[in-house]
């Protein structure tokens, strides 16, 4: 009976001050399509500290992103869909490029990424 009483007394402090859990350790997943020359969305943005899954999706040829500052770096085949998972620890902003060659407009492919606080 004691135990009980007190973890009705912890969980009625815990509600009291305001506690909440921590937050789920379960990436953010974000879908991400390449495809001669840009990558959809062109721009993205992620919180600090949080874990991010990119699923890179090509729609026509094979297609890469490489973000060295975030450690990102992955290829994806036509057709196909790649992930690379990363925890931004550093607010600011970052621009990913295509990491395998798909023609004339290669140098152009920019994904922006976002980290915030």
């Amino acid at each position: 009976m004691k135990l009980i009483q007190g973890l009705v007394l912890l969980l009625g402090t815990a509600l009291i001050s305001g506690y909440a859990p921590a937050h789920s350790t379960e990436p953010q997943k974000i879908e991400v399509v390449a495809k001669r020359f840009a990558f959809e969305p062109a721009e993205i943005t992620v919180h600090k500290g949080e874990p991010v899954t990119i699923e890179l999706k090509s729609e026509d040829v094979s297609h890469g992103l490489s973000v060295k500052e975030l450690g990102i770096k992955t290829e994806v085949k036509k057709d196909s869909t790649s992930e690379v998972t990363f925890t931004p620890q550093k607010e600011g902003t970052y621009t990913g490029t295509c990491a395998h060659f798909c023609g004339r407009g290669h140098g152009s492919m920019k994904l922006t990424i976002h980290v915030t606080g």
